[in-house]
């Protein structure tokens, strides 16, 4: 097989929640531990740090690489969705897996996995499982698709758990409470090993603290204990990046030691808090970093691990955002950090997946000074365009609609005044995967690799 028929393979012959939906997602683990098995165990021969949450877990995987890069580490990350390339989901030093390994993977297990009836997220993690403990990583950075006790992730034992926090997403597989959310995550909860909670809320502390004491297992709420202090910025259109100090209840990070991140949205306070308090603990199991490695790790996070689509700047004069925010949490946050931005108007690019509650967050958009150009992301899951426009005309809220997001994203900047409009990118990760794969196909200056 050529790696393009590999991928042939894999979009189109295994099932992919992320294209199809509910009818790709299974309820239990049976399967990858199978698929372990098979492999010889592969999860058991690296060790791990395991990242869930509804929103923030995949920058906060992105950033725990990047400093244990930084520290000298050989360091696998796996992470999904992918944007533009499959290859995004498997790293090691930020460098994508090999085709060749893929190719290789999928030829010498396909069998295999037709006989077990994998779906393609199961199949994706066994080949990062299987990559990994092959190239004898040190430690590997694994991001929880969906949930956590139920996830194909799950099979790992990690020295570290990170829940970074609870928010109403995918609500129809993971319960439509937040306590019923939190134990679905709370799964990934190991004996004996350290948690890290990221933010603290009444609903939900108590299903963590119950779950950490019954696995005997050391709990750690970030928020109690760190405060990210973002810094003023002269020019936060010139220049997205953040800049913070630490305030801590120890003596951790010095007090007056700037940190400057790539990753700009103000909800990236609440990821830092969980990321530090996670750092802090790094040493009682067996990592070291110093306070230089994690201020060079987060200063490089995307150069170093390739991170996409976190209030990521695309393009400027007009200045053009992209941001993965894709439930009422994410967007709550996004328009937090909007409203830090001294715009004279903007042109909100908008779509989303099927599966969202797309009217509650309409309803959440800004209407004073903001043009909407609505289009769907490429994915089967994507919403319609013609539904999405219809129903935003309903909650008074009409914009031109277009059937690509490079069409929408051509008319949002030919509108949008070069010098004092914003261009925002937002609804999806699949939307923001269509932007970030229209910029690096054009003639446009291309993105980070």
């Amino acid at each position: 097989m050529t790696y393009n028929e590999t991928l042939d393979y894999l979009f189109n012959s295994l099932p992919m929640y992320h294209r199809i939906g509910q009818a790709a997602y299974k309820a239990d683990i049976a399967n990858t531990v199978s698929l372990m098995q098979h492999l010889g165990h592969p999860e058991h021969r690296f060790r791990s740090i395991h990242v869930a949450g509804t929103n923030g877990k995949g920058s906060v995987s992105h950033l725990l690489a990047s400093i244990l890069m930084q520290a000298g580490y050989k360091v696998g990350l796996y992470t999904s969705p992918h944007l533009v390339d499959f290859r995004e989901r498997i790293r090691i030093n930020g460098a994508m897996i090999p085709q060749e390994e893929v190719t290789r993977f999928v030829e010498l297990h396909k069998d295999y996995m037709q006989s077990l009836q994998l779906s393609f997220f199961e199949m994706t993690v066994g080949l990062a499982f299987d990559y990994f403990a092959a190239q004898q990583v040190d430690i590997a950075v694994v991001e929880v698709g969906m949930g956590g006790r139920l996830d194909s992730t799950n099979v790992i034992t990690p020295l570290l758990s990170i829940i970074t926090n609870i928010g109403f997403d995918h609500t129809q597989f993971l319960g439509d409470t937040l306590p019923k959310i939190a134990a679905e995550k709370a799964g990934i909860i190991k004996p004996h090993v350290p948690v890290v909670i990221g933010e603290t809320h009444p609903e939900t502390r108590p299903v963590f603290e119950q779950k950490a004491a019954e696995m005997q297992s050391p709990i750690y709420f970030a928020d109690q204990h760190y405060r990210i202090m973002e810094l003023p910025h002269p020019s936060a259109l010139a220049n997205p990046d953040l800049r913070f100090t630490v305030q801590s209840t120890t003596t951790f990070i010095p007090p007056d030691m700037e940190f400057s991140s790539p990753l700009s949205g103000s909800y990236q306070l609440h990821n830092l808090a969980t990321l530090f308090q996670s750092l802090q603990l790094l040493p009682t199991v067996g990592l070291t970093v110093t306070a230089q490695h994690m201020q060079r790790g987060i200063a490089r996070v995307v150069a170093d691990t390739g991170l996409h689509g976190r209030w990521e700047q695309l393009d400027s004069h007009p200045l053009t955002i992209c941001e993965t925010a894709h439930n009422a949490d994410g967007i709550k946050a996004m328009l937090h950090k909007l409203s830090s931005l001294p715009y004279r108007r903007l042109h909100l690019v908008y779509g989303c997946v099927n599966d969202k509650d797309y009217i509650k967050i309409l309803h959440m958009l800004p209407s004073e000074r903001t043009i909407y150009y609505y289009t769907q992301p490429s994915v089967p899951r994507g919403l319609p365009v013609a539904i999405l426009a219809d129903a935003a005309k309903t909650c008074g809220m009409a914009g031109d609609a277009f059937p690509t997001v490079g069409e929408a994203i051509c008319a949002a900047r030919a509108a949008a005044d070069p010098v004092g409009d914003l261009v925002l990118v937002t609804g999806s990760i699949f939307l923001v995967a269509d932007a970030v794969e229209y910029y690096s196909r054009s003639t446009r200056k291309p993105l980070n690799p």
